[in-house]
């Protein structure tokens, strides 16, 4: 079946790679950015080939995650030409590397606009659609981190990560009845075929991080790196991000997993989320809301 879905920061990296592969599959996707017209005119560029070149139904909308006017103008031109949507993906973000101390508020407050804030303007544009037509799925693109092996100077985007996952589990539950279901897939560190490390954000303390810099800490980033490298397999592949994103939307509803995990570095984040869902199953069968556990089925 052909959906209508939105892929939110699909200019590069794991939503472009999802976007495309959605658009393989049949469906028609709209790959989200900002600026369009501007700095990412390329990328749009570049997807309007991949469509006519290939004949899928993929298109360009802009939509900036730090704009409620932004989201609701996307999610509006998306129902005006397709006359309904079905999937949201979840996947704008942005990561930040250095040294915890060396970050501002400020920028804590950004990084948690953007990976947190911005699902929540998405949804408030979207959701009502998708209630009204009592069916649709959020797929969340959170990260193993949130549960898995966290190394240090990641500290703000794992944060923001771990808010973004608590988010999707509070939503998985208040939109069962309306015949939404949710699925959060949670990609490893793959440090090649995205851009997450190469573009990553940099302390704007520069004199605390060149502490840590010149200090005890001296040459632990290149170490990081270097390590999280060696312990990625020769064959990960970022596009298994995007098939596994493909299979959950292609399941029939009511049998799309609630986790997937896609972590050829086997961090531990499986099994540590495997015992958090099940406590959380329990506490609902304790409540009496095990159904909310299941979504409705479509009107």
């Amino acid at each position: 079946m052909s959906r209508i879905i939105l892929v939110t920061g699909a200019s590069s990296g794991f939503g472009a790679l999802t976007a495309r592969r959605l658009a393989a599959a049949g469906h028609t996707v709209y790959a989200s950015m900002r600026e369009i017209d501007g700095r990412n005119a390329p990328q749009a560029a570049a997807a309007a080939r991949h469509a006519q070149e290939l004949r899928v139904d993929l298109r360009t909308v802009e939509l900036d995650v730090l704009s409620q006017d932004s989201a609701d103008a996307a999610v509006q031109r998306i129902l005006d030409e397709a006359g309904r949507l079905d999937v949201l993906v979840h996947n704008a973000g942005h990561m930040v590397f250095g040294p915890t101390e060396a970050f501002t508020p400020e920028q804590f407050v950004e990084l948690y606009e953007v990976n947190v804030v911005g699902t929540q303007r998405v949804n408030r544009a979207a959701l009502p659609h998708l209630r009204a037509q009592r069916n649709g799925l959020l797929v969340w693109v959170g990260s193993s981190s949130t549960r898995g092996g966290t190394p240090p100077y990641l500290a703000p985007y794992f944060a923001a990560k771990a808010a973004m996952d608590s988010v999707a589990v509070s939503y998985s539950t208040e939109l069962s009845r309306w015949g939404i279901e949710t699925s959060i897939v949670l990609p490893g560190a793959y440090t090649q075929g995205t851009n997450h490390f190469a573009h990553a954000g940099t302390p704007a303390d520069a004199d605390r991080a060149r502490e840590y810099d010149e200090g005890p800490y001296a040459g632990l980033p290149n170490q990081i790196l270097e390590r999280l490298k060696a312990l990625e397999p020769a064959d990960a592949d970022v596009a298994d991000v995007a098939d596994a994103i493909a299979r959950v939307v292609d399941l029939p509803h009511g049998r799309r997993p609630f986790r997937v995990h896609v972590d050829p570095s086997e961090d531990g984040a499986e099994a540590v989320n495997a015992v958090g869902d099940r406590v959380r199953r329990e506490m609902y069968r304790n409540l009496g809301l095990e159904s909310l556990l299941r979504p409705a089925d479509p009107a």
